[in-house]
């Protein structure tokens, strides 16, 4: 007979970790709360629109073909993807810029910037491309259970070209000196949760997704690939239960033996965690099963939280691309008032998605589907309509005045998101949006072990562990739990 894995939650990292232990002959019951799959990544339909209510971002493709590839299938099987171009565009206070997807392009555009940029382009890619091969393929992928694992021969002769104790901030300066193409460098770190000059320069990697990888849209949205994870794992025989709300994890003896839901208990021989994880030690474990105390997770760095906007408006946009930044006010001081000085904004940076720009299907006809994303510091208090008000208003001037779009009249459609909602909703830890930053002292061996050291079965997923925030981190964390489990308990039967 089989043994029996319950996975908690079905995020990626969830589902990733079930259909990986239905691959490999398990008996798997995964376990959501909500009715549909996803986690974060859920989507809702109102007034004729479909918004994704979280992620938008599809970067890394490759560690989307390398997931569906583990089960001898291709992304194209589930949903197909298009390239956008641009890629996204930035304004700056009097400045915009459509970043191409061509890479000669893009050359072209940092060279009429900055004079010698082009060819500065060429040299950080290098290094950066370096960084995410090494950094995919031989750092995501390990548990991080102990030091060990980096003994490899390979990583100790790269060791100085990763630039593991250089800071992004010091890295990207070495290249390029305009303020417009350093802010856009340094953009793809802000969500992995501290200011350029806190985060590892091996993090340019990201630059290199960006940039190299690209952009890209799944049709439908992201909860599409959050649902075509679903239909693989029920292909796989995972048995996904919804409405199921986990109100504890049981344990005797040192091992968790069951699982109860607001409905029943399901037993098991193994459970994989990837709820939140300080949610599931607080909440669902007794006290003496905890791997940390309170103490610990106080003094844990969150990546940001967000304030997030879903709107309808009945017009056509004719000046907006499928992704925005506005860096129009001071980069700097946003991002102290996220990591220095917890505090609401006081002008904020925002990112808009207009996705039905390139997919009709999710808003009516002659309309468009817009999300604004504020970030915002985890744990902040006084989330309240007013002061979501206040920054909607806010925004939306300044989105008007640099698209030259007006829109306030438009509006058919609003509903508002912020922290209190994803404590409620994710249980998530301080309401935070990505989960815990990727600073050095945060990363690998150093984050929240991916194995409970109380409960000898109990493993966890998800962006407060290891690889880190992200959806394909969320979704490489999945695998790599499972293969713990695998390798700790090696015969399923």
């Amino acid at each position: 007979m089989n043994k029996k894995i319950i996975v908690i939650g079905s995020g990626f990292a969830g589902l990733s970790a079930a259909s990986f232990m239905a691959k490999a002959g398990w008996d798997v019951t995964l376990l959501e709360k909500h009715l549909l799959p996803g986690g974060r990544a859920q989507k809702f339909l109102a007034e004729g629109f479909t918004f994704d209510m979280g992620p938008s971002w599809y970067w890394m493709p490759d560690v989307f073909e390398r997931y569906f590839g583990s089960f001898d299938k291709k992304v194209s099987d589930y949903y197909s993807l298009k390239r956008l171009d641009p890629s996204y565009t930035v304004y700056y206070p009097y400045a915009r810029m459509d970043i191409p997807a061509d890479y000669i392009a893009l050359k072209t555009l940092f060279e009429s910037i900055e004079k010698g940029s082009g060819e500065q382009l060429d040299k950080f890619l290098a290094e950066a491309a370096y960084k995410y091969e090494v950094g995919v393929n031989k750092l995501v992928y390990k548990p991080s259970l102990s030091v060990t694992e980096f003994i490899d021969i390979d990583l100790a002769k790269g060791i100085l070209k990763l630039d593991v104790f250089t800071d992004m901030k010091k890295h990207i300066s070495k290249y390029f000196k305009h303020p417009h193409i350093v802010e856009l460098m340094e953009f793809p770190v802000l969500f992995l949760g501290a200011l350029p000059q806190n985060i590892p320069a091996l993090y340019s990697l990201m630059n290199y997704a960006d940039i190299k990888l690209g952009t890209w849209y799944p049709e439908g949205g992201l909860n599409t690939v959050a649902s075509s994870m679903h239909k693989l794992a029920e292909e796989l025989g995972v048995q996904c239960l919804f409405g199921q709300n986990v109100q504890s994890i049981n344990i005797e003896n040192g091992k968790a033996v069951s699982v109860t839901t607001d409905k029943e208990t399901f037993f098991a021989d193994v459970v994989i965690s990837a709820a939140d994880y300080h949610f599931t030690e607080t909440k669902l474990l007794p006290k003496k099963s905890r791997t940390y105390s309170d103490a610990y997770w106080d003094k844990r760095v969150m990546a940001p939280s967000s304030l997030l906007y879903y709107v309808g408006i009945n017009k056509k946009l004719k000046n907006v691309h499928h992704h925005s930044l506005f860096f129009d006010v001071d980069f700097n001081r946003h991002g102290k008032e996220i990591y220095d000085t917890p505090m609401w904004p006081t002008e904020p940076l925002f990112y808009v998605c207009a996705s039905s720009i390139t997919d009709e299907t999710v808003a009516p006809t002659g309309c468009e589907n817009l999300f604004f994303l504020i970030p915002v510091a985890a744990g902040l208090q006084g989330d309240d309509e007013k002061l979501r008000d206040e920054y909607f208003n806010k925004i939306v001037k300044r989105f008007e005045e640099q698209t030259g779009e007006v829109i306030k009249d438009n509006i058919i459609y609003k509903r508002s998101y912020s922290v209190s909602d994803f404590v409620n909703d994710h249980n998530a830890f301080k309401g935070n949006a990505y989960g815990l930053a990727n600073t050095l002292m945060q990363t690998a061996i150093l984050k929240p072990s991916l194995k409970s050291k109380k409960v000898s079965n109990l493993f966890y997923a998800g962006q407060l562990t290891v690889p880190g925030p992200g959806v394909p981190p969320s979704l490489i964390s999945g695998e790599v739990a499972a293969n713990q489990v695998i390798k700790q308990f090696k015969n399923a039967n």
